[in-house]
Parts: structure tokens; C-alpha cells; sequence
């Protein structure tokens, strides 16, 4: 070693800045083997060796372990496959954190008491997988054994619930939400009720396939006047309701049907608010917000007031 550039542990730690009891550490542990001795005992590195424990020095401050880093430094795995694999290891912690930190603000906002605090938590730390399970397990029960339409229910059924990794408190808030809703008895009664009747409808032929843009246009428009008359403080029985009454009634009436009979206008009434209910609007008001659509609107007053309006026409 004569001629060669040779450190103390001393040495080493005042380059580094590493603690000397953390360098004798990694030589106990044979990350940093010694170059050489002096008569003494004490133990010498050479430069390979400083080069060595930057290196060691460096994976540690990223999170790597001893295990990984002797891996490192012994050729049987190699830097980049180090990095990629703690990166996902980084990435997993990050959403966690994230995760902890909007059900505390939920928390706060909420002034959430203890047992909410822990339902708040399991339900916010469920996997994309664990959530979208719950919503196909709700569906699966409130259609099992009905003929329900096809393409309605798959529709309803592919909106499902993704929850960013970063969510905001409102979105966590929501997903909560949502989550004890589907998990409500009362709710999966309802919405069974619902499909029991879209089955029962099915059966007699009536065609239960999702409206085209043009009549959910048509619908929007019809609920944004009733809404309008229901603030401009107009009963549902003035000639205001008579007048979209009749235009829903001509809209909604198929082959065979007279939009005019009080019978006919009765049935849509009740059709109509057998498929609406505040519960079920904000269903999709929820997923709306966890998955950052646009907002859903409430039109439940405003459906509330035409319905209002086709019975009083019917009288």
C-alpha cells in the first residue's frame, strides 16, 4: 500500500460526513471491506473504497436497504433495477400518505367522531379494485334474478368509482359518501324496487333502452322550466304546469297511447317517480364528483313539480 492514497475511518467520515460509527458499521456488515491495516489494527480504505461507501451512502439517503445496497456493491442485482423497483415502492407510500392526509382534513371538516374516523379510513384505503367490487357487488344484488334491460344496466353498471391518488377532501368526502350509501339497506331496497319495475316493464314490451342525446336534451329542457316555475313560485295546476304537462305528455306518448287521456298521464306520473328519488340523483352526484365529471345538477324539485303537473292534468 506504500505509494497509494490510503484513509482513516476518521478520515473517511470528515469527506463524507457520515458519523464514524456509522462507517465502522458498514464495515462490520462487509459493505465496506478495509483495504488495509496499520501495525496497529486500525483500518485503512483506499480510494476504490471512498467511491465505494459514496456509493453506499447515496442509496441509503434514497430509502435502499442493506440488503439491496450489499446486492448493489456485489454485482447480483444492478442500480436501475434497484431504482425502478423502489420507485414503485415510493409511489404506493405517496398515495398512502396522501390518503392519510385528505381523511384528516375530511376529518377535520367533518368534526368526525371516532367511529366515523375509522369507517373513514378503511373506506378510504380501499384499492380501484376493492372499490369497483363493491359497486358491481351492489348492482349484482339489486338485479339478481331480473330481466332487467341489458344495455341500461351495463351502462349504469361501467360508471364506477376512481379515486385519484391524490383526492381532494371532497373527493374523499364523496367516495365515503357513496360508499355507505350502496352499503344502506334502505338504498339497495329502492333501487331494487327500481329494477324490479324496469323488469316488470320489459316483460310487457315496453322499450327501456337509454334515451337518445335528443330526448335527454328534450328532458333537460322540460326539468330546467319546471324548475323555473317552481322558483317563479308557480303551482303545479296553474295553466304554466298545463302547458308542459301537455308538451310531456305528447313527448312521452308511443304508438297507441292518447297523450290526452287522464289515465295515460296518471301512469307516466307514476312511472316517472317510481324512477326518482333524491337517494338515486345523488348517486351519480357522488361518482360525478369522485371522478372529477361535471357536476350533476338536482333536478329532483323540478321532477318533483312536473310530476306535480301531469297529475293535476289528469284531474
Amino acid at each position: 500500500m506504500r505509494g497509494s492514497t490510503v484513509f482513516t475511518i476518521g478520515e473517511l467520515a470528515r469527506r463524507t460526513g457520515l458519523p464514524v460509527k456509522t462507517i465502522r458499521f458498514y464495515s462490520d456488515e462487509g459493505l465496506l471491506p478495509p483495504t488495509d491495516r496499520t501495525p496497529s489494527g486500525y483500518r485503512l480504505y483506499d480510494t476504490a473504497a471512498l467511491a465505494r461507501l459514496e456509493l453506499v451512502k447515496t442509496l441509503r439517503e434514497l430509502g435502499i436497504g442493506l440488503s439491496d445496497v450489499d446486492g448493489a456493491l456485489a454485482g447480483t442485482t444492478t442500480v436501475p433495477a434497484l431504482a425502478a423497483r423502489h420507485v414503485e415502492a415510493l409511489d404506493e407510500q405517496i398515495r398512502r400518505l396522501r390518503l392519510r392526509r385528505s381523511v384528516l382534513r375530511a376529518v377535520a371538516k367533518r368534526e368526525s367522531e371516532l367511529d366515523e374516523v375509522k369507517l373513514m379510513n378503511k373506506l378510504a384505503s380501499m384499492s380501484d379494485e376493492e372499490r369497483r367490487a363493491l359497486l358491481d357487488e351492489f348492482w349484482a344484488e339489486v338485479s339478481s334474478g331480473l330481466e332487467v334491460d341489458p344495455d341500461l344496466y351495463e351502462w349504469m353498471r361501467s360508471a364506477k368509482p376512481d379515486l385519484p391518488d391524490d383526492p381532494s377532501p371532497e373527493q374523499l368526502e364523496a367516495w365515503i359518501e357513496l360508499a355507505e350509501l350502496v352499503r344502506d339497506k334502505d338504498f339497495r331496497a329502492l333501487i331494487r324496487g327500481m329494477s324490479e319495475g324496469n323488469a316488470r316493464r320489459r316483460a310487457e314490451g315496453e322499450d327501456l333502452s337509454p334515451p337518445d342525446e335528443d330526448k335527454r336534451n328534450q328532458w333537460a329542457e322540460w326539468a330546467d322550466r319546471a324548475h323555473a316555475h317552481l322558483e317563479a313560485g308557480l303551482d303545479p295546476a296553474s295553466p304554466e304546469g298545463r302547458e308542459l304537462a301537455d308538451e310531456i305528455a305528447n313527448g312521452s306518448a308511443t304508438p297507441g297511447q292518447e297523450p290526452g287521456d287522464p289515465a295515460f298521464r296518471r301512469e307516466l306520473a307514476d312511472k316517472i317517480a317510481s324512477g326518482s328519488d333524491p337517494r338515486a340523483e345523488r348517486y351519480w352526484q357522488l361518482l360525478a364528483t369522485i371522478n372529477g365529471w361535471p357536476p350533476v345538477p338536482t333536478r329532483q324539485p323540478a321532477m318533483d313539480w312536473f310530476i306535480g303537473a301531469l297529475r293535476a292534468s289528469a284531474n
